[in-house]
């Protein structure tokens, strides 16, 4: 079976809600991820043979194809190159990696730029649901679900707080997991790790035009007391804002070739995948899927966790990441090595591929070789990415 290599990874910063990236278009600003690729690797654009976008919030400035009008929007990409949008809720570009993989993998593509985008900003979460729930137009819960699930509402939040119950965790274990997050953040800043992924955005200011190039989410100034007093998201619950991922704008992207695409075009390889995986669980507690995904994946893969140099297991709210260590036995002190989603932010459809940048460049820094990347998303399903540092 061919091989399918990660030739580059890169991401814009975060922004904040309604902060330094919200005055962008999400197509410009998926786009600018495309275009740092082509301009990265020097490869020729007519050779991308597909471009797969993950996006969660297809509505409003992200509808009507966003993945295609990213490609038309692109100052490199010409008209000819396809493209596709993908929802598989946070793990969507982390799906659109496994996509282009297997494409390369099957032998009927040999360049493929895995992508995301989602402008939590400007199309809010849950738009397009809230949209034809408001205007009448029926509800994602058909009558069919119902019967299956009587009386039960999908909520992230809810199975947040049944992993923090079941796993054991308590409120000040969430919250002193959320400021390791802030200061891995803040020291990977500090010293320069993520400035080989960042695709520096020009935004306009009332000072004049800036380059956006730091994770705006990154709380400077947090304390474990400025985290522990924010107020609880349910009465009788343990999460709150502090120790969830941040609402964050952002894109995302990473180029994926064949063996013979590399020498074709001089191209030097990052990474190699080594193992694609995703399964799907309970769509309650829905965000737990990642521990068995990882099992499975590990034993597909002929390896064990400590065979893996580095994790990045997404933090959409701290019980996560808590319970997949707690369950795989993975060493703590090899998961989010920069800082992870309660920081960084949590972009949805462009998270998967955005991890996978900080992953490659984060081996890479450290002379590593293996890294594992996994998420948690809606419905109960979870991807697992495992490569090989070149």
């Amino acid at each position: 079976m061919p091989t399918a290599y990660i030739v580059e990874a890169v991401r814009t910063a975060g922004g904040k809600r309604g902060g330094r990236l919200s005055s962008v278009h999400p197509v410009d600003l998926a786009a600018k991820s495309l275009d740092a690729l082509i301009e990265r690797t020097g490869i020729d654009p007519s050779a991308v043979d597909d471009v797969v976008m993950g996006c969660v919030s297809q509505a409003g400035e992200q509808s009507m194809q966003v993945g295609r009008n990213a490609v038309l929007a692109s100052k490199h990409l010409p008209e000819s190159t396809p493209a596709v949008t993908i929802d598989r809720q946070c793990g969507s570009s982390q799906q659109a990696i496994q996509f282009a993989a297997q494409a390369i993998m099957s032998g009927t593509q040999d360049v493929v730029i895995a992508s995301g985008i989602e402008s939590m900003s400007r199309v809010p979460m849950g738009s397009s649901a809230q949209f034809h729930m408001k205007e009448g137009l029926g509800h994602y819960k058909s009558p069919g679900l119902e019967e299956k699930y009587p009386g039960i509402m999908w909520s992230q939040f809810t199975g947040a707080e049944m992993m923090a119950k079941k796993h054991g965790f308590s409120k000040e274990d969430l919250d002193r997991f959320a400021l390791s997050s802030h200061e891995k953040a803040i020291a990977a800043t500090k010293n320069g790790a993520f400035d080989e992924e960042i695709v520096p955005v020009t935004i306009e200011t009332p000072e004049g035009e800036e380059q956006h190039t730091v994770d705006e989410g990154i709380r400077f100034d947090a304390t474990l007391d400025s985290i522990a007093s924010v107020k609880l998201l349910a009465p009788d619950g343990q999460i709150t804002a502090a120790n969830a991922s941040q609402i964050c704008d952002g894109s995302s992207a990473v180029l994926v070739v064949s063996e013979e695409m590399l020498k074709t075009h001089g191209l030097t390889p990052m990474a190699r995948i080594v193992n694609l995986t995703v399964t799907a669980g309970d769509p309650v507690i829905m965000l737990e899927e990642p521990l068995f995904a990882t099992d499975r994946a590990l034993e597909r893969a002929g390896m064990k966790i400590g065979d893996i140099d580095l994790y990045e297991v997404n933090e959409a709210f701290a019980p996560v990441p808590l319970a997949w260590a707690k369950h795989t036995g993975a060493d703590p002190d090899r998961m989010n090595v920069n800082g992870g989603a309660i920081a960084l932010g949590h972009p949805l459809g462009a998270s998967g591929t955005k991890l996978m940048a900080t992953l490659l460049h984060a081996l890479k820094a450290r002379g590593k070789k293996y890294g594992l990347q996994t998420m948690c998303e809606g419905g109960g399903v979870a991807n697992v990415t495992v490569v090989e540092a070149m």
